[in-house]
């Protein structure tokens, strides 16, 4: 896949109307509905500022969330968490919809970029489409939450259409959405010239560099809790690093396949096979394959669970929680000297402190490493930060599933839809 795509510097866009598609997903507390991180939105802010100083008219949008977009998918999604559908109201459905509105968004990065953010209360209704045939150079619109929308998800034509129909030029710079053909992901660039924002530039240069030609050795650590999710992964890094480091609970399959007892600990039965493989593979290929050597256990899947560690096989009653002190070692000795790291997935529990250790250890030996080191976002992100070595890292990657996507090197249909250099 070309990941070389024109950016907004490669676009005339005075005077013009520019669909943005933002992440404004932002975690929201359950009971205020206020936004706890804007990371995300302040990530989009070299790109909307870059806009409206070039004299363009930016019409931005999102999504925020999983909404039922139509009164029946909520009576469905419901119903399957064993709610009596003859109960559910529209009202209730309603009120559903108002927890994910981007109005708090609106508010807050207009307070951000220090001007009026105008928002329209739908995304192709009257509202939106006076509000952008109105809009000026120099202005933003931000459009409601386009999964309100049925037809967003779906990618359907005369949704992307009716949206690409408000504006002159199309900029995608949502990289935790460019894995889904959306309408506002891809669809749009059916109609519309389509660039990447500096946001989504930066996510296709850095990790782009780091895949097809990384300063070496090239050392990938992958952890999370299957095996499943990463076979892509590690199939396709296989062909690329030098030493892959595994952790996590999909180690505990790689070690059965080693004929090791893993107790209670999380096993993909039917991956056993598959672990067999790649472990050869990497033999064949002279890349080294590390994988934990002690553990950290406990009898029961709990944070108040009393840590123990295993070194060999892990008894029948016990189940691993986290990589123990000479897996550690092993690990972080693995990662000195390396030209590029990439890491994607904890090594433990990381959410239950007592078997977080080893994620922070391995987020630690990053920070050290002196290497390029590039994070995929969720709990190895979440570590880096909390830990403050986030200054230190290379590339944080704004989107989870996006960045595991690209490096499995699959085709990102938001990204293929951008136009080529």
């Amino acid at each position: 896949m070309n990941y070389s795509k024109k950016t907004v510097y490669d676009a005339d866009v005075k005077g013009k109307k520019v669909l943005l598609r933002c992440d404004f997903n932002v975690p929201q507390d359950k009971k205020t509905g206020e936004i706890t991180s804007d990371k995300r939105i302040v990530a989009a802010l070299p790109t909307i500022k870059y806009l409206l100083e070039q004299g363009a008219a930016v019409i931005a949008c999102s999504h925020l969330g999983k909404p039922a977009a139509t009164f029946d998918s909520y009576v469905k999604k419901q119903a399957e968490k064993g709610k009596d559908p003859a109960s559910i109201t529209e009202e209730e459905w309603k009120k559903s919809l108002a927890k994910l509105t981007l109005a708090p968004v609106a508010k807050h990065l207009s307070e951000l970029l220090g001007q009026e953010v105008i928002f329209a209360s739908d995304t192709i209704g009257e509202d939106a489409k006076a509000k952008a045939a109105a809009l000026k150079p120099g202005q933003i619109l931000l459009l409601e939450n386009t999964r309100f929308a049925k037809g967003e998800t779906k990618n359907d034509p005369a949704f992307a259409k009716a949206l690409a129909d408000m504006a002159d030029i199309f900029v995608s710079d949502a990289f935790g959405t460019v894995h889904r053909a959306h309408a506002t992901t891809a669809g749009v660039a059916e109609y519309l010239p389509a660039y990447s924002g500096l946001l989504v530039d930066k996510e296709l240069s850095v990790m782009g560099k780091a895949l097809n030609d990384p300063k070496r050795p090239f050392v990938a650590v992958l952890g999370g809790a299957k095996v499943s999710d990463k076979i892509n992964v590690i199939n396709n890094l296989l062909e690329k690093a030098d030493t892959i480091i595994i952790g996590g609970g999909m180690a505990y399959t790689f070690k059965k396949a080693q004929g090791y007892e893993v107790g209670n600990s999380l096993l993909e039965a039917d991956r056993i096979d598959y672990a067999k493989e790649m472990i050869a593979k990497a033999k064949a290929k002279g890349v080294k394959f590390l994988l934990p050597v002690d553990n950290i256990c406990a009898a029961e899947f709990s944070a108040d669970a009393e840590p123990v560690l295993v070194e060999g096989d892990i008894p029948a009653d016990m189940m691993g929680m986290d990589i123990g002190p000479k897996t550690i070692e092993l690990f972080s000795e693995a990662v000195k000297g390396a030209g590029t790291i990439v890491w994607n997935g904890p090594m433990g529990v990381f959410e239950f402190d007592k078997f977080a250790v080893g994620t922070k250890a391995m987020a630690k030996a990053l920070a050290e490493s002196g290497a390029i080191t590039i994070v995929g976002g969720g709990d190895s992100a979440a570590a880096v930060e909390k830990l403050g070595y986030a200054d230190k890292i290379t590339h944080i990657s704004t989107g989870g599933g996006a960045s595991l996507e690209f490096l499995e090197g699959k085709e990102l249909p938001g990204v293929a839809c951008l136009l080529d250099k």
